[in-house]
């Protein structure tokens, strides 16, 4: 049994943390969050202790691996915002800890080098969640398309409307420092995925770029993607808005759809048997989506009527 502590842990996606440690039989030995909102703890480790202060945490799992070998941290996970990422990882790391910390790792490429330097100086590893790639459908695609000989560049349009309420804009997500923006915070894991399948980026344009929505478009070398990014319930289709949906999300490959919407249960706890096993992703898969992505949002605005680029949605 491996001790674990966990950052955000009032967050929303803390719980399919919380599930995964449990599942794989671990123990969860402290979480913190500055928000107290967080009786979920009693659904899976309600002897845990908890801290909204930062410092205290850190204070306590100091003074646990100095008391004894087996009250010592083995991986620290990290749920907190995006932009706190880097320095929860750095106390993981500074702790004797191995790391396991929600995408995006961080928000600049470059602090992806400063951390490749702290693994080896403390000789602990960080991972990433890249949860898609465990997906039983998106592997099997995956097969597919490696074992696809053909030439011709496969035809991509990916749509990803999810529905935000007013909230979104006075939280840390709406805030381009803290979250990176709409491209980062609900996008990196679909341009992780596409990479995954058809290579490192060759060239991309911005069409749209707005605190609310994002599109452009990216030539891999074994596809060309059109994409669209939204938080705006306005952008929803018709078909989503009859059924009340307030999300839609859409991958088509060659105008066939890649069908994947069941199946997320249990990806996390996936996630963390693969690093417990050893076989996690680190930062040299993280890396290429957090390049793009930073990339993305740092460009100018490019207008086009080029259909060929275009997505129908602009």
């Amino acid at each position: 049994m491996k001790n674990f502590a966990l950052t955000g842990i009032a967050g929303y996606i803390a719980p399919r943390h919380l599930k995964a440690i449990k599942e794989t039989g671990n123990n969860l030995i402290a979480a913190m969050d500055p928000h107290d909102s967080v009786g979920i703890l009693d659904q899976y480790f309600p002897e845990t202790s908890f801290f909204t202060e930062f410092e205290r945490f850190d204070r306590h799992l100091d003074k646990l691996r100095r008391e004894s070998p087996d009250n010592k941290l083995d991986y620290l996970s990290i749920c907190a915002p995006n932009h706190l990422h880097d320095a929860h990882i750095r106390l993981g790391l500074r702790l004797g800890a191995d790391v396991i910390c929600e995408k995006p790792l961080v928000l600049n490429p470059w602090n992806l080098d400063f951390l490749e330097s702290l693994q080896d100086e403390f000789k602990h590893k960080i991972y990433t969640v890249l949860q898609l790639r465990v997906h039983p459908a998106l592997i099997e695609l995956k097969n597919k398309i490696d074992a696809d000989k053909s030439d011709r560049k496969k035809e991509v349009v990916l749509t990803y409307i999810t529905s935000r309420g007013n909230w979104y804009n006075f939280s840390w997500k709406g805030d381009i420092r803290k979250s990176g923006g709409v491209a980062t915070n609900i996008g990196i894991h679909f341009f992780d995925l596409l990479m995954w399948f058809f290579g490192k980026p060759v060239h991309s344009e911005v069409h749209i770029n707005k605190e609310d929505k994002m599109a452009g478009f990216i030539e891999l070398p074994d596809a060309n993607v059109k994409w669209f990014l939204s938080i705006d319930g306005n952008d929803l289709p018709k078909s989503a808005v009859d059924t009340n949906q307030r999300t839609y999300r859409s991958i088509l490959i060659n105008e066939q759809e890649v069908e994947f919407t069941q199946g997320f249960t249990d990806l996390h706890t996936i996630i963390y048997q693969n690093v417990l096993n050893g076989s996690g992703f680190g930062i040299e898969h993280a890396r290429p989506s957090i390049e793009l992505v930073h990339d993305i949002r740092n460009s100018k605005v490019v207008e086009t009527n080029d259909i060929d680029k275009k997505h129908p949605l602009i």
